[in-house]
């Protein structure tokens, strides 16, 4: 769609967060418009300017019931309350089992993810996804005490997917692109909080993208063991921090590397090795940013790079 008027960055940069929030056609809050806007650092009040004196902006968006979007979309509302609600439902088994994942042996972290991390969740049988940072050269062992987990919350009916579980010494992520600073900056870690700090420090890259989402949208208190929790944790550590706990380290990775490995070879974003088990066999990542590029090509817009400041209003 061609514009009559061109575009200060700023403008482009909201176009440019709503063409990317579209692809999960998911109409964005002002608040969320700000922290997730992409390419272009700017504080909220002049977010709030552009949107409402941009004549660019004009032409392309609307606001519908306190969401912005493409003209349009306006049923894209409606998707959004409904999976606003679902998610509600589903947030406290999301803190509950976070909270228990943290308290295994040699989990150090553990970061709600995925579509529920936006409040998106489809319904209330959606996946709970989870990333989990873990001590160095425990990775597989901590990965199959979290299979135990999940399998017991299978038990109650609830589906949780840790498809992401990396050590400490593996903060940095080798992709970096818009899906992958977005994948950062929305995570909302439910344990472990100043290693969340750490991660993101470790990914400076990500602020390129999304200059103004330094912090978690969404803020909720640590749920990283404490008391008598920490002191259980630490003597699970101890009884298997040694040789048993090495052999069954090795044993878990070159039995789980075995059965993956064909799967792996086909898929460019799955990750098996000893700082890293990262299970995607369906590279989500790619085809988000094959919609996405479609999205922008559709508004004579070219794909995110370095990040612009917009003027103080």
């Amino acid at each position: 769609m061609i514009s009559l008027f061109s575009a200060t960055p700023i403008e482009e940069a909201i176009l440019r967060t709503l063409l990317y929030a579209d692809v999960f056609h998911f109409p964005l809050t002002e608040a969320e418009l700000h922290h997730f806007l992409i390419g272009c650092a700017a504080d909220r009040e002049a977010v709030r300017a552009t949107l409402r004196d941009s004549v660019y902006l004009a032409q392309h968006i609307t606001q519908v019931d306190g969401f912005w979007m493409l003209h349009g979309r306006a049923a894209t509302c409606i998707g959004r309350r409904n999976r606003e609600v679902a998610s509600q439902k589903l947030l406290p088994a999301a803190r509950f089992y976070g909270k228990l994942l943290a308290h295994l042996p040699f989990v150090r972290m553990v970061a709600l993810t995925g579509a529920l991390s936006m409040h998106n969740a489809r319904d209330t049988q959606d996946d709970i996804d989870f990333l989990i940072v873990t001590a160095a050269d425990r990775v597989w062992l901590a990965r199959l005490l979290a299979v135990v987990v999940v399998r017991l919350a299978r038990l109650r009916g609830v589906q949780l997917c840790p498809n992401y579980v990396l050590a400490e010494t593996a903060l940095a992520q080798d992709r970096q692109d818009v899906y992958m600073a977005h994948e950062l900056a929305q995570m909302i870690p439910l344990a472990g909080q100043a290693l969340y700090a750490a991660m993101r420090a470790a990914n400076r890259w990500a602020a390129a993208f999304l200059p103004n989402a330094a912090a978690p949208f969404y803020n909720v208190v640590d749920s990283a063991p404490r008391g008598i929790g920490q002191h259980l944790q630490r003597l699970a550590e101890r009884l298997l921090g040694g040789r048993l706990g090495t052999r069954l380290e090795r044993w878990e990775a070159a039995r789980k590397q075995r059965k993956f490995a064909a799967m792996q070879a086909q898929s460019g974003a799955a990750q098996m090795d000893a700082e890293r088990a990262k299970g995607h066999f369906q590279d989500h990542g790619a085809w988000i940013l094959e919609a996405y590029a479609r999205n922008l090509a559709a508004y004579a817009l070219s794909a995110p790079q370095a990040v612009a400041t917009a003027p103080h209003t």
